[in-house]
């Protein structure tokens, strides 16, 4: 019996996000399937659905906004309830971590907290620069929301167990790297550097100098 066709809102309030390519290939491969699904930019514009993705949002969704919707996923780049809150893909690179979980988890209240339904492993091989690092990611994320997708309805989320953990959130400073430290001690920092937003920088002699990276093959 062929599926019923379900309404998709997929969230993202950055537009200058990273991440929006994917979402666009996302929605196309939501459309294939048969399935209505429609980007949205602002969550009061968020209207009852079967599923929201909430992929790129940098503002908390509220209970009222969640309850309009059968269910309202998440994804995060750590093995929940470890290494919750801010940016955990780049704390995690940066502390020389080769293999990430990836989860697919359902909106809560609390922050991180729902119910996970799906989990996989994003392997790197240590030499991958930003956009690399997001490519990885962005391709996660699809076959992550896919495969709840080919599993609907018949599926059931599990209750976070364990060490809880928090990152913090970055700002540019986190970026700055002292002088005395080699490029191979640095270079996961190099990693996780936007050359253009945030760059690795230094302060010398009262001046602070950009440091930016490009990989030639």
């Amino acid at each position: 019996m062929d599926k019923k066709q379900l309404k998709i809102s997929i969230l993202a309030d950055n537009p200058n996000s990273w991440i929006m390519p994917y979402i666009h290939n996302l929605i196309g491969k939501l459309t294939d399937l048969h399935h209505h699904a429609l980007l949205i930019q602002n969550q009061q514009q968020i209207t009852p659905s079967d599923i929201v993705f909430i992929l790129a949002c940098e503002k908390i969704v509220p209970p009222t906004t969640l309850s309009l919707s059968q269910h309202n996923l998440v994804i995060h780049e750590s093995a929940l309830p470890y290494g919750k809150g801010w940016s955990p893909l780049t704390w995690q690179i940066l502390d020389g971590k080769k293999r990430i979980p990836i989860t697919l988890f359902e909106a809560d209240e609390k922050v991180d907290a729902g119910d996970i339904y799906f989990q996989e492993m994003m392997n790197f091989e240590g030499h991958e620069l930003v956009d690399e690092l997001h490519q990885i990611q962005g391709q996660a994320t699809i076959r992550l929301c896919l495969k709840f997708i080919d599993a609907y309805p018949d599926v059931k989320g599990i209750k976070q167990t364990g060490r809880e953990s928090y990152f913090p959130q970055r700002t540019a400073k986190d970026s700055q790297v002292s002088v005395n430290n080699t490029i191979e001690e640095l270079f996961n920092n190099f990693r996780v550097a936007d050359n253009e937003k945030y760059p690795v920088f230094f302060e010398l002699h009262g001046k602070r100098y950009n440091l930016k990276i490009e990989k030639v093959n």
